[in-house]
């Protein structure tokens, strides 16, 4: 029986040569996945968002704060405005995504101790955007008031550290663990890339098994196998696993290896995660065509499955802060176990057995097939394919 499974692997290498959307799923758009995703976020941060500026005082106090603000490497003031209006009527474009606003005697009222007060606003419209625009103009707010006290004190008599003292009080030791540089490309790019290549291998594999029933060949390879599913399915699973573990390895090579992402855990994590995360996406392929033997119903629970998996990853939105029944819903999602095992093992270094039940649950998607084995071959057997 063995011998028979180089012969149907072949055969699969046929059908994967003939058929040019298995080039197109396996390899063009995984690795434009890739490229895309890793090129559109190169930077780390969003640099240089446009924001406003209302500075009705103008003096050259409040044009040294207009002018940090635009050194910031977030923000860039990219335009003034005369009123308010103007610059609300901006933000609602989405032209800007903050301005500064700075009210007249602003200067004076700083130079006087009488407290005055500037303003800023900014749009949560995009989430990652405004809060780096608030921290900007805060920061400015900060830093301005901090000046005139500096000067002030230093003219009253005050040495360095008793100024720094009064302004500080308490120096935070900030320590942004495992990803120091709030890089949006390792923070996004590790879940959306491996996401998006588990969506091509759910679909590649219910299709290619569907694609029996749909030109009548299913016969015939069963007939090849012997009638022995489990013959049947290495034989035909087999090409496409070596070529989506190669697809796997070039994009864990080309991260980790090129662009140099942090993965304590080690080269021996990374090759495991990548074997666990080809074979634990096709086993649910596998298994969503034995639970639905029909090309479109497989496929639409494979597309269903690998979309709902980016929201229940815990990616975009923490777990913990989900309702209870979808925080178990999440386990159900093979995207889930992979980020958790590359988040605990790869991204902090933590031996394997403290993420043991992530391991578990791909292993126990790679396996689900065997549940459906027997309903395959009645399928492959006895069904008609219906349009």
């Amino acid at each position: 029986m063995l011998k028979r499974i180089p012969q149907i692997a072949f055969r699969e290498c046929r059908r994967l040569w003939q058929n040019p959307i298995y080039g197109f799923c396996m390899v063009v758009f995984p690795l434009l996945v890739v490229f895309f995703f890793t090129s559109l976020m190169h930077e780390g941060l969003p640099q240089d968002m446009p924001v406003g500026v209302v500075d009705e005082d103008n003096t050259s106090t409040t044009r040294a704060l207009v002018q940090r603000l635009d050194a910031f490497q977030n923000s860039k003031v990219v335009a003034h405005y005369p009123t308010l209006s103007d610059a609300r009527r901006a933000i609602q474009h989405n032209e800007i995504y903050g301005f500064l606003y700075i009210p007249k005697g602003t200067t004076d009222n700083l130079l006087a101790s009488r407290q005055p007060k500037i303003s800023y606003y900014y749009t949560l419209t995009s989430i990652a955007a405004g809060s780096l625009v608030f921290k900007d103009m805060k920061t400015i707010s900060i830093l301005g008031s901090a000046a005139v006290g500096q000067a002030t004190m230093r003219a009253k008599g005050f040495t360095e550290d008793q100024i720094q003292t009064f302004l500080q009080p308490i120096r935070i030791d900030l320590h942004q663990i495992s990803n120091p540089q709030t890089n949006y490309n390792v923070y996004l790019s590790t879940m959306l890339i491996p996401g998006l290549m588990m969506l091509f291998m759910f679909l590649i594999t219910a299709y290619s098994i569907g694609t029996e029933l749909k030109f009548n060949t299913s016969k015939e390879w069963m007939q090849a196998a012997n009638n022995n599913i489990l013959v049947a399915l290495t034989g035909k699973l087999l090409p496409q696993t070596l070529i989506f573990l190669l697809i796997t390895f070039f994009y864990e090579f080309y991260v980790f290896g090129i662009l140099r992402w942090p993965h304590p855990g080690g080269v021996g994590m990374i090759v495991l995660l990548g074997v666990l995360h080809v074979l634990a996406a096709q086993g649910f392929g596998v298994f969503a065509f034995g639970l639905m033997p029909s090309l479109r119903m497989s496929m639409s629970i494979c597309s269903l499955w690998a979309v709902l998996s980016f929201s229940m990853a815990g990616s975009a939105f923490p777990i913990i802060g989900m309702d209870g029944p979808l925080q178990a819903a999440s386990w159900l999602f093979p995207l889930r176990h992979y980020y958790m095992l590359y988040q605990i093992c790869v991204f902090n270094g933590y031996p394997l057995l403290e993420a043991w039940f992530h391991f578990a649950a791909l292993v126990g998607f790679a396996l689900l097939p065997w549940l459906v084995l027997k309903k395959i071959k009645n399928a492959m057997l006895n069904y008609v394919y219906i349009p």
